[in-house]
């Protein structure tokens, strides 16, 4: 059986878009032409790829089998480029490496920026997901490399410590969270107790606040499908409250600005709090799984081709050999 690999990736566009639309745009085509090549493709292999329902396209058990094996038949074809490229100059290698929030927005835009000036040979395509997403797509071979907070479990993938990532509170200067006595979990809520302090303690003095009792409070926090917001609600699920947001926004400068601006609280690593600490405070989350670090992940099983190792050892601040 023969596969047309214009096919097969109009077919992943509309499997990761999860409507027809949406992966025809991605793949710079009609609406009429990505629908037809995917019409073809169900005919050639006799069985449907897709369920079309009012909010999009779901692929059939079918359509998950032929996405997995077109993803890795992807990933092979942009390792022989890459290969071939040692050879030939015109052609670039491509690691695909996947980040949760952390790493993506505060650790990985100097390192990747130092390592892409150096290489102007090597792209990188880089997408944020969650750190349990990450290592199961690393697990099936879907990307090259990951970057993963520690407190989930990397199972057989072989792990390098990259970076250490604290969460933090920062709330507006003067707030009643900032008072160096740490606010119990469960006590007073916002419409009772003050809503500012005469004056804030150094976060270096404050104890760290426990996570709980934070959540009577209206929040600033990240917009569409972030992994650590998901991560955070998660955590406020588990002590049997949620997070109210005030707004949503793109960014922890972002955030950070807003909460400056009283407009709520938020969590957000210690490095972003940092570079906004005069005009606003910051103290640290007293639970263990807000002290992480970051680990750099990739397949124990698999040898990197040789652009994806480089980006590995840039990563992890060793100098490539």
């Amino acid at each position: 059986m023969r596969f047309d690999l214009t096919d097969l990736r109009i077919f992943l566009s509309v499997v990761e878009a999860g409507s027809i639309t949406a992966g025809a745009v991605r793949s710079h085509l009609s609406l009429a032409s990505a629908s037809a090549r995917i019409r073809g493709l169900e005919t050639r292999l006799g069985t449907p790829l897709l369920e079309r329902t009012r909010r999009g396209a779901v692929p059939t058990a079918a359509g998950l089998a032929l996405a997995h094996h077109a993803r890795l038949m992807e990933r092979q074809l942009d390792h022989l480029s890459a290969e071939l490229g040692e050879f030939a100059r015109g052609l670039k290698g491509r690691v695909r490496l996947l980040c949760n929030t952390a790493a993506l927005s505060e650790f990985l835009p100097q390192a990747l920026g130092d390592f892409l000036a150096a290489h102007p040979s090597i792209d990188v395509e880089a997408e944020e997901r969650s750190s349990a997403a990450i290592v199961a797509a690393l697990a099936e071979g879907l990307a090259d490399l990951g970057i993963v907070s520690d407190a989930v479990d990397t199972g057989d993938l072989a792990t390098t410590p990259i970076h250490d990532d604290r969460l933090v509170l920062v709330a507006p200067l003067g707030h009643a969270l900032l008072a160096a006595a740490a606010e119990p979990a469960g006590g007073e809520s916002p419409s009772s107790a003050p809503t500012e302090m005469p004056d804030s303690a150094p976060a270096a003095l404050l104890s760290p606040l426990p996570f709980a009792a934070t959540l009577a409070w209206d929040f600033v926090g990240l917009a569409g499908a972030s992994a650590l917001q998901d991560y955070l609600a998660d955590h406020a699920r588990r002590a049997g409250q949620h997070l109210c947001y005030r707004v949503r926004v793109s960014g922890f400068d972002a955030i950070c600005r807003l909460v400056a601006a009283r407009v709520g609280v938020a969590v957000v690593p210690e490095s972003a709090a940092r570079r906004h600490a005069g005009t606003l405070g910051w103290r640290p989350l007293g639970d263990a799984w807000a002290s992480r670090r970051l680990l750099l992940c990739r397949r124990r099983d698999a040898a990197l081709p040789a652009y994806a190792a480089r980006l590995a050892e840039a990563l992890a601040g060793r100098p490539p050999a």
